[in-house]
């Protein structure tokens, strides 16, 4: 913990051509070991098949399958005193439901098969806007396990 006070929070920059903070928590995601101008072409060959596609805004296209997937509870695993451990289900900001909504979209378009990321990463957001794909099972699976140990809820 910080001695001198708070941290200010920083906000999030927007990406150059949608001027869109989602767009750029996106990219951020997908890059890797730095490199942000593929990520940043990734996503715009996405964008452009969705827009070919769909015939829709891509954009509201990728905030509506971010908002499908994020989840509003979750599990986390908590140790007892006896030395067992238990799912225990919790709550999820906004906030953190964003960010493993986008994660989860990710994961789930890097296992698709196909060409190409862009061609996987249009596909999954499509899928996902409408309602399926792998990162919706993912978010069901979740709700199910937080469901099913729900009697454990007062360990949190």
């Amino acid at each position: 913990m910080s001695r001198r006070g708070t941290a200010e929070k920083r906000t999030t920059k927007s990406d150059p051509i949608f001027r869109n903070r989602l767009a750029n928590m996106v990219v951020n995601r997908i890059m890797k070991n730095g490199k942000k101008s593929l990520a940043y072409q990734i996503l715009y060959r996405a964008v452009k098949k969705i827009q070919q596609k769909t015939e829709t805004n891509p954009l509201l296209v990728l905030r509506q399958a971010i908002c499908r997937v994020t989840p509003n509870i979750g599990v986390k695993t908590r140790r007892n005193k006896k030395g067992s451990t238990r799912k225990v289900p919790i709550e999820i900001g906004s906030k953190q439901g964003r960010e493993l909504a986008i994660r989860w979209l990710l994961e789930a378009s890097q296992k698709r098969p196909g060409r190409n990321m862009a061609f996987k990463l249009s596909s999954e957001l499509v899928d996902a806007a409408k309602g399926g794909g792998g990162a919706i099972r993912k978010k069901e699976a979740t709700h199910r396990m937080a469901e099913a140990n729900r009697a454990l809820a007062h360990f949190r």
